[in-house]
């Protein structure tokens, strides 16, 4: 790592499994969401999230009275397969996600070199943060919950998709303004991204990040546009 001030890491296969959250929290919330909705339809941020379920339902030529609380529920369930970045979706998902790892039914998988790695790179004097397609709360649950304990208190800050899409230069250009009102004289050549996914790392590249691919299934293509490696040891 050449002239590096900064890491901003994602999560998804970078520093955890994929299959943690798609064979795990999302089946999770699917499977609780319901229930999850009804009992506290009194909450100010399930309130909240099922008014803009409507009104996004409602952009897509799906109108939905917002008290017609089975075919909203219907609806969020329907962009859960869909996989939809949904921010309403994304809130209760964080809600519920929240009480499984209360309730100690999961915790947050981690990649042991990633954990043996971040705790090094934090002790060495890097700071340390997050940029990941969930909610910044999501986030401050995964690493809160992890099995290899609390690990929050290894990252200064955590992003999500409210500075952009992962995959678009403009996001980490809006990152690199966030993280200047704190490091003063950061530069974007200062700053290493780590991530899974080729067009990320474009996008980052392209903003002047460094960037590392994180390729821990797969064979690591002869022809890799950015830095390959397997495990954060190698970086």
């Amino acid at each position: 790592m050449q002239n590096v001030k900064l890491i901003l890491t994602d999560i998804e296969g970078t520093t955890s499994s994929i299959s943690f959250v798609k064979d795990v929290l999302f089946p999770y919330a699917a499977e609780h969401l319901p229930a999850f909705v009804k009992a506290n339809l009194s909450d100010e941020k399930v309130q909240t999230a099922l008014q803009q379920t409507a009104e996004l339902a409602a952009e897509d030529g799906n109108v939905i009275n917002v008290d017609d609380t089975d075919a909203l529920v219907a609806k969020l369930l329907q962009w859960i397969s869909e996989d939809r970045k949904a921010t309403p979706l994304k809130a209760l998902q964080g809600l519920i996600w929240k009480t499984g790892y209360e309730n100690g039914d999961y915790q947050a998988h981690m990649y042991p070199d990633a954990t043996e790695y971040l705790k090094k790179w934090r002790d060495s004097g890097l700071p340390l943060y997050v940029y990941s397609s969930g909610s910044v709360k999501a986030q401050e649950l995964f690493f809160g919950y992890s099995q290899d304990g609390n690990l929050l208190p290894l990252f200064k800050g955590h992003f999500d998709t409210l500075m952009g899409g992962k995959r678009e230069t403009r996001s980490y250009l809006n990152i690199l303004a966030e993280l200047q009102k704190t490091h003063t004289g950061l530069n974007a050549a200062d700053v290493l991204f780590l991530s899974d996914i080729k067009e990320e790392l474009d996008a980052a590249k392209e903003a002047g990040m460094q960037t590392i691919w994180l390729v821990r299934e797969d064979e690591i293509p002869a022809d890799a546009e950015h830095k390959a490696v397997k495990s954060f040891a190698e970086i």
